[in-house]
């Protein structure tokens, strides 16, 4: 049996991401839409993140990785945007779907690139080792975060006027991620 590489752990949660982003853009049921984007929302900020530092981080590095690793980080940049759209009350509007629509289109396209090019020049310029040292911290970060964020959400509550307000354990450590 091989060890896993960095790449194989990226791959499990590109999966997750299509298979969200699928099952948003079909659905028309608006508190099914609010779980479902919750939860791609909590795996794309927490993949985004472990990514950046074990993969892009290491491909910034080198002359050959840059380029590529800039137009990657700028893709999660549209994406995060998308998200900050999204990220609204009324999810049962036919902007919301649309702007939905939109993100699931980018995030196959970076998804697409990344396992057809990105990964590709990561795979030469990173040793064997290197890409199982690089799976292993992966994995343990974007479960970390997977678990950081995904608290963070549930501690934010929207009443019924659509005031938000903070869970005293939100409140009570401030620099949980926005």
């Amino acid at each position: 049996m091989t060890t896993p590489t960095l790449f194989d752990a990226l791959r499990d949660s590109h999966a997750i991401q299509r298979s969200l982003c699928r099952r948003l853009t079909r659905t028309r049921h608006p508190q099914r839409r609010e779980m479902l984007f919750l939860q791609l929302k909590v795996e794309l900020e927490a993949h985004a993140a472990a990514e950046e530092r074990f993969l892009y981080v290491p491909m910034l590095m080198t002359d050959s990785g840059l380029s590529a690793t800039r137009h990657a980080l700028s893709e999660h940049h549209d994406i995060e945007e998308l998200c900050e759209d999204l990220s609204v009350r009324d999810k049962a509007s036919a902007e919301w779907a649309e702007t939905m629509a939109a993100l699931s289109h980018k995030v196959h396209h970076h998804l697409r690139e990344e396992e057809r090019k990105f990964f590709k020049v990561g795979g030469r310029l990173l040793t064997a080792r290197h890409k199982a040292q690089l799976a292993r911290d992966y994995e343990k970060d974007v479960v970390r975060l997977r678990r950081l964020y995904a608290e963070h959400y549930r501690t934010l509550a929207v009443d019924a006027a659509g005031a938000v307000r903070l869970s005293r354990r939100a409140a009570q450590h401030p620099a949980a991620p926005a």
